[in-house]
Protein backbone atom coordinates (compact mmCIF):
# COMPACT_ATOMS: atom_id res chain seq x y z
CA UNK A 1 0.00 0.00 0.00
CA UNK A 2 1.47 2.88 -1.06
CA UNK A 3 0.49 6.73 0.64
CA UNK A 4 1.87 9.97 1.09
CA UNK A 5 2.83 11.02 4.73
CA UNK A 6 0.59 12.95 6.02
CA UNK A 7 -0.30 13.84 9.44
CA UNK A 8 -3.10 12.97 11.92
CA UNK A 9 -5.43 15.98 12.72
CA UNK A 10 -6.09 16.37 16.42
CA UNK A 11 -8.84 14.59 18.02
CA UNK A 12 -8.74 16.81 21.10
CA UNK A 13 -7.75 13.83 23.42
CA UNK A 14 -9.83 11.29 25.29
CA UNK A 15 -11.46 12.67 28.74
CA UNK A 16 -11.80 12.15 32.05
CA UNK A 17 -12.15 8.29 33.10
CA UNK A 18 -11.33 7.41 29.62
CA UNK A 19 -9.53 4.52 29.11
CA UNK A 20 -8.33 4.12 25.73
CA UNK A 21 -5.16 3.96 24.37
CA UNK A 22 -3.37 1.20 22.45
CA UNK A 23 -0.57 -0.44 23.02
CA UNK A 24 2.48 0.80 20.98
CA UNK A 25 3.28 -2.14 20.18
CA UNK A 26 0.25 -3.78 18.91
CA UNK A 27 0.48 -3.01 15.42
CA UNK A 28 2.85 -6.10 15.32
CA UNK A 29 0.41 -8.22 16.47
CA UNK A 30 -2.16 -7.72 13.25
CA UNK A 31 -2.27 -8.46 9.71
CA UNK A 32 -2.74 -4.92 8.93
CA UNK A 33 0.29 -2.92 7.29
CA UNK A 34 2.60 -1.19 9.71
CA UNK A 35 2.08 1.95 8.68
CA UNK A 36 -1.85 2.07 9.17
CA UNK A 37 -1.38 0.16 12.40
CA UNK A 38 0.70 2.84 13.31
CA UNK A 39 -1.83 5.61 12.65
CA UNK A 40 -4.22 3.89 14.28
CA UNK A 41 -2.20 3.22 17.76
CA UNK A 42 -1.16 6.60 17.41
CA UNK A 43 -5.10 7.75 17.65
CA UNK A 44 -6.02 5.65 20.69
CA UNK A 45 -7.76 2.73 18.69
CA UNK A 46 -6.48 -1.21 19.10
CA UNK A 47 -5.33 -1.80 15.20
CA UNK A 48 -6.20 -5.24 16.40
CA UNK A 49 -9.08 -4.85 17.61
CA UNK A 50 -9.88 -2.83 14.26
CA UNK A 51 -9.01 -5.36 11.74
CA UNK A 52 -11.26 -7.69 13.83
CA UNK A 53 -14.09 -5.11 13.07
CA UNK A 54 -13.12 -4.80 9.52
CA UNK A 55 -13.58 -9.03 8.98
CA UNK A 56 -16.77 -8.89 11.11
CA UNK A 57 -18.44 -6.59 8.95
CA UNK A 58 -17.37 -7.64 5.40
CA UNK A 59 -17.83 -11.55 6.70
CA UNK A 60 -21.40 -9.96 7.53
CA UNK A 61 -21.92 -8.30 3.73
CA UNK A 62 -20.83 -11.58 2.25
CA UNK A 63 -22.21 -14.11 4.45
CA UNK A 64 -19.09 -16.34 3.43
CA UNK A 65 -20.39 -16.68 -0.33
CA UNK A 66 -18.96 -14.39 -2.68
CA UNK A 67 -20.35 -10.84 -4.01
CA UNK A 68 -22.37 -12.37 -6.89
CA UNK A 69 -22.69 -8.92 -8.88
CA UNK A 70 -19.18 -7.88 -8.72
CA UNK A 71 -17.87 -11.55 -9.76
CA UNK A 72 -20.29 -11.08 -12.69
CA UNK A 73 -19.97 -7.73 -13.94
CA UNK A 74 -16.22 -7.09 -13.17
CA UNK A 75 -13.31 -8.84 -15.19
CA UNK A 76 -10.88 -10.70 -12.60
CA UNK A 77 -8.11 -8.45 -14.16
CA UNK A 78 -10.02 -5.29 -14.14
CA UNK A 79 -8.25 -1.98 -12.10
CA UNK A 80 -9.88 1.29 -10.74
CA UNK A 81 -9.64 4.51 -9.23
CA UNK A 82 -12.58 5.38 -6.15
CA UNK A 83 -12.80 7.93 -4.67
CA UNK A 84 -14.20 8.43 -0.94
CA UNK A 85 -16.51 11.99 -1.43
CA UNK A 86 -18.46 13.94 1.31
CA UNK A 87 -22.00 14.46 -0.05
CA UNK A 88 -22.55 17.12 2.85
CA UNK A 89 -20.76 19.28 4.68
CA UNK A 90 -20.19 17.59 8.29
CA UNK A 91 -17.06 16.19 10.31
CA UNK A 92 -15.14 13.09 9.02
CA UNK A 93 -14.24 10.33 11.44
CA UNK A 94 -12.85 6.70 10.48
CA UNK A 95 -10.69 7.36 7.07
CA UNK A 96 -8.39 4.90 8.95
CA UNK A 97 -10.94 2.47 9.61
CA UNK A 98 -12.40 2.61 6.05
CA UNK A 99 -8.55 1.60 5.12
CA UNK A 100 -8.60 -1.57 7.25
CA UNK A 101 -11.72 -2.19 6.08
CA UNK A 102 -10.22 -2.26 2.29
CA UNK A 103 -6.91 -4.01 3.51
CA UNK A 104 -8.83 -7.20 4.33
CA UNK A 105 -10.59 -7.52 1.32
CA UNK A 106 -8.08 -6.58 -1.70
CA UNK A 107 -6.22 -9.23 -2.51
CA UNK A 108 -3.97 -6.93 -5.12
CA UNK A 109 -1.75 -3.93 -4.11
CA UNK A 110 -3.68 -0.97 -2.71
CA UNK A 111 -2.64 2.44 -3.37
CA UNK A 112 -4.24 5.11 -0.89
CA UNK A 113 -4.44 9.08 -1.53
CA UNK A 114 -5.15 10.99 1.41
CA UNK A 115 -7.48 14.08 1.12
CA UNK A 116 -8.44 14.49 4.88
CA UNK A 117 -7.85 13.33 8.83
CA UNK A 118 -10.23 12.75 10.81
CA UNK A 119 -11.38 14.85 12.91
CA UNK A 120 -11.31 17.45 9.78
CA UNK A 121 -14.33 20.00 9.11
CA UNK A 122 -15.34 18.88 5.02
CA UNK A 123 -17.39 20.50 2.67
CA UNK A 124 -19.86 19.07 0.33
CA UNK A 125 -18.06 17.43 -2.84
CA UNK A 126 -14.89 17.30 -0.93
CA UNK A 127 -12.53 14.21 -1.79
CA UNK A 128 -11.51 12.27 1.65
CA UNK A 129 -9.56 9.23 0.11
CA UNK A 130 -8.65 8.15 -3.16
CA UNK A 131 -7.83 4.24 -3.66
CA UNK A 132 -6.62 2.35 -6.54
CA UNK A 133 -6.81 -1.42 -6.59
CA UNK A 134 -8.85 -4.43 -8.30
CA UNK A 135 -12.30 -3.54 -9.20
CA UNK A 136 -13.61 -6.72 -7.49
CA UNK A 137 -12.02 -6.37 -4.51
CA UNK A 138 -12.81 -2.68 -4.33
CA UNK A 139 -16.13 -2.92 -4.66
CA UNK A 140 -16.83 -5.72 -2.64
CA UNK A 141 -15.21 -3.64 0.65
CA UNK A 142 -17.65 -0.41 -0.40
CA UNK A 143 -20.50 -0.46 1.73
CA UNK A 144 -18.62 -2.45 4.94
CA UNK A 145 -15.86 0.35 4.80
CA UNK A 146 -19.18 3.68 4.01
CA UNK A 147 -21.09 2.18 6.62
CA UNK A 148 -18.56 2.81 9.37
CA UNK A 149 -17.17 5.97 7.73
CA UNK A 150 -20.85 7.37 7.27
CA UNK A 151 -21.40 6.38 11.29
CA UNK A 152 -18.56 7.70 12.91
CA UNK A 153 -18.75 11.12 10.56
CA UNK A 154 -22.32 11.13 11.67
CA UNK A 155 -20.86 10.92 15.39
CA UNK A 156 -18.14 13.35 14.85
CA UNK A 157 -20.67 16.10 13.40
CA UNK A 158 -22.60 15.83 15.92
CA UNK A 159 -20.31 16.12 18.70
CA UNK A 160 -19.15 19.14 16.53
CA UNK A 161 -21.97 21.17 17.02
CA UNK A 162 -22.22 20.57 20.40
CA UNK A 163 -18.68 21.33 21.25
CA UNK A 164 -19.19 24.76 19.17
CA UNK A 165 -22.24 25.37 21.02
CA UNK A 166 -20.44 25.13 24.34
CA UNK A 167 -16.89 27.10 23.08
CA UNK A 168 -16.36 29.88 25.50
CA UNK A 169 -17.21 27.73 28.43
CA UNK A 170 -15.20 25.75 30.41
CA UNK A 171 -18.03 22.79 29.81
CA UNK A 172 -17.02 20.09 27.95
CA UNK A 173 -19.53 17.85 26.15
CA UNK A 174 -19.14 14.07 27.15
CA UNK A 175 -20.59 10.52 25.79
CA UNK A 176 -22.08 7.82 27.64
CA UNK A 177 -21.69 4.08 27.66
CA UNK A 178 -24.87 3.99 25.15
CA UNK A 179 -23.15 2.54 22.02
CA UNK A 180 -23.48 -0.27 19.85
CA UNK A 181 -22.17 -3.46 20.94
CA UNK A 182 -19.10 -4.05 19.45
CA UNK A 183 -18.12 -0.57 18.16
CA UNK A 184 -18.16 1.72 21.24
CA UNK A 185 -14.07 2.21 20.88
CA UNK A 186 -14.64 3.54 17.88
CA UNK A 187 -17.76 5.23 18.60
CA UNK A 188 -16.29 7.47 21.43
CA UNK A 189 -13.20 7.83 18.62
CA UNK A 190 -15.34 9.86 16.83
CA UNK A 191 -16.81 11.40 19.80
CA UNK A 192 -12.79 12.53 20.50
CA UNK A 193 -13.32 13.32 16.48
CA UNK A 194 -15.81 15.80 17.09
CA UNK A 195 -14.26 17.47 20.02
CA UNK A 196 -15.65 15.91 22.66
CA UNK A 197 -14.31 13.94 25.29
CA UNK A 198 -15.18 10.27 26.53
CA UNK A 199 -16.81 9.13 29.65
CA UNK A 200 -16.03 5.57 31.15
CA UNK A 201 -14.99 3.09 28.39
CA UNK A 202 -16.52 0.49 30.60
CA UNK A 203 -17.77 -0.83 33.66
CA UNK A 204 -14.21 -1.55 35.35
CA UNK A 205 -12.31 1.68 34.55
CA UNK A 206 -14.49 4.02 36.53
CA UNK A 207 -17.94 3.90 38.91
CA UNK A 208 -21.16 5.17 38.17
CA UNK A 209 -23.35 5.28 41.31
CA UNK A 210 -27.11 6.02 39.78
CA UNK A 211 -30.32 5.28 41.27
CA UNK A 212 -30.55 1.51 41.52
CA UNK A 213 -27.10 1.22 43.50
CA UNK A 214 -28.39 3.95 46.32
CA UNK A 215 -31.62 1.59 46.77
CA UNK A 216 -30.17 -1.33 46.74
CA UNK A 217 -26.85 0.29 49.52
CA UNK A 218 -29.65 1.78 51.54
CA UNK A 219 -28.47 5.61 50.52
CA UNK A 220 -26.26 7.63 48.31
CA UNK A 221 -23.82 8.12 50.57
CA UNK A 222 -23.58 4.82 51.73
CA UNK A 223 -23.35 3.31 48.33
CA UNK A 224 -20.74 6.04 47.38
CA UNK A 225 -18.84 5.03 50.54
CA UNK A 226 -19.08 1.29 49.03
CA UNK A 227 -17.78 1.09 46.30
CA UNK A 228 -14.86 3.61 48.09
CA UNK A 229 -14.13 1.08 50.30
CA UNK A 230 -14.06 -1.82 47.82
CA UNK A 231 -12.30 -0.09 44.97
CA UNK A 232 -10.20 2.90 46.52
CA UNK A 233 -8.09 3.54 43.54
CA UNK A 234 -10.79 3.66 41.06
CA UNK A 235 -12.82 7.12 39.92
CA UNK A 236 -16.18 7.22 41.55
CA UNK A 237 -18.84 9.55 40.17
CA UNK A 238 -22.29 9.81 41.88
CA UNK A 239 -25.69 10.49 40.26
CA UNK A 240 -27.93 12.71 42.50
CA UNK A 241 -31.14 14.27 41.73
CA UNK A 242 -31.78 16.66 44.73
CA UNK A 243 -29.79 19.46 46.50
CA UNK A 244 -29.96 17.02 49.12
CA UNK A 245 -27.86 14.31 47.94
CA UNK A 246 -25.72 16.59 46.24
CA UNK A 247 -24.77 17.96 49.69
CA UNK A 248 -24.73 14.23 51.09
CA UNK A 249 -22.10 12.75 48.82
CA UNK A 250 -20.15 16.52 48.82
CA UNK A 251 -19.26 15.65 52.33
CA UNK A 252 -18.55 12.20 51.79
CA UNK A 253 -15.47 12.95 49.57
CA UNK A 254 -16.91 12.41 45.93
CA UNK A 255 -14.79 13.91 43.44
CA UNK A 256 -17.16 14.05 40.15
CA UNK A 257 -20.75 14.36 40.71
CA UNK A 258 -23.78 13.95 38.25
CA UNK A 259 -26.90 16.43 38.35
CA UNK A 260 -29.32 14.19 37.44
CA UNK A 261 -32.66 16.23 35.33
CA UNK A 262 -31.25 19.46 36.85
CA UNK A 263 -32.50 22.39 35.37
CA UNK A 264 -30.27 25.15 35.15
CA UNK A 265 -31.04 27.35 37.57
CA UNK A 266 -30.70 23.59 40.17
CA UNK A 267 -27.33 23.82 38.28
CA UNK A 268 -26.33 27.04 39.28
CA UNK A 269 -27.64 26.26 43.00
CA UNK A 270 -24.74 23.03 42.57
CA UNK A 271 -21.93 24.74 41.47
CA UNK A 272 -22.56 27.64 44.24
CA UNK A 273 -22.79 24.69 46.73
CA UNK A 274 -20.07 22.69 45.75
CA UNK A 275 -17.13 25.94 45.22
CA UNK A 276 -14.82 23.44 43.20
CA UNK A 277 -14.63 21.03 45.51
CA UNK A 278 -15.76 18.39 43.14
CA UNK A 279 -16.16 18.37 39.19
CA UNK A 280 -19.94 18.52 38.19
CA UNK A 281 -22.01 16.96 34.93
CA UNK A 282 -25.21 18.02 34.24
CA UNK A 283 -27.31 14.72 32.54
CA UNK A 284 -31.23 15.09 31.29
CA UNK A 285 -33.10 17.71 29.80
CA UNK A 286 -30.05 18.99 27.11
CA UNK A 287 -30.42 20.03 23.72
CA UNK A 288 -28.10 22.26 21.63
CA UNK A 289 -30.64 24.44 22.20
CA UNK A 290 -30.33 25.15 26.08
CA UNK A 291 -27.14 23.84 25.91
CA UNK A 292 -25.05 27.38 26.42
CA UNK A 293 -27.51 27.94 29.67
CA UNK A 294 -26.17 24.66 31.15
CA UNK A 295 -23.29 25.05 30.57
CA UNK A 296 -23.38 29.11 31.98
CA UNK A 297 -24.64 27.60 35.03
CA UNK A 298 -20.36 27.00 35.47
CA UNK A 299 -20.63 23.06 35.10
CA UNK A 300 -17.76 21.00 33.96
CA UNK A 301 -19.54 18.23 31.63
CA UNK A 302 -22.72 17.82 29.84
CA UNK A 303 -23.92 14.15 29.59
CA UNK A 304 -25.15 13.60 26.22
CA UNK A 305 -25.96 9.99 25.19
CA UNK A 306 -27.35 11.13 21.83
CA UNK A 307 -24.08 11.35 20.66
CA UNK A 308 -23.71 7.79 19.98
CA UNK A 309 -27.28 6.11 20.25
CA UNK A 310 -28.98 8.65 17.97
CA UNK A 311 -26.48 10.70 16.24
CA UNK A 312 -27.61 10.96 11.73
CA UNK A 313 -24.66 9.72 9.23
CA UNK A 314 -22.71 11.94 7.42
CA UNK A 315 -23.55 11.34 3.66
CA UNK A 316 -20.42 10.53 1.95
CA UNK A 317 -19.88 8.32 -1.30
CA UNK A 318 -17.64 6.17 -3.15
CA UNK A 319 -17.22 7.18 -6.92
CA UNK A 320 -15.44 5.19 -8.99
CA UNK A 321 -13.47 6.21 -11.71
CA UNK A 322 -10.80 4.07 -14.70
CA UNK A 323 -7.27 3.82 -13.13
CA UNK A 324 -4.87 6.42 -14.09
Amino acid sequence: MTTPDLPLASSGGCGDGCACGADDEAYLECGLDPALAQLLADAGLDPVEIEDIANVAVQEDLAHGVDVTTVATIPEDAVATADFTAREAGVVAGLRVAEAVLSVVCEEELAIERHAEDGDRVEAGQKLLSVSTRTRDLLTAERSALNILCRLSGIATATRAWADTLDGTKAKVRDTRKTTPGLRSLEKYAVRCGGGVNHRMSLSDAALVKDNHVVAAGGVAQAFQAVRDRFPDIPIEVEVDTLHQLREVLDAGADLILLDNFTPGECEEAVAIVQGRAALEASGRLTLGNAKAYADTGVDYLAVGALTHSSPILDIGLDLRPAE
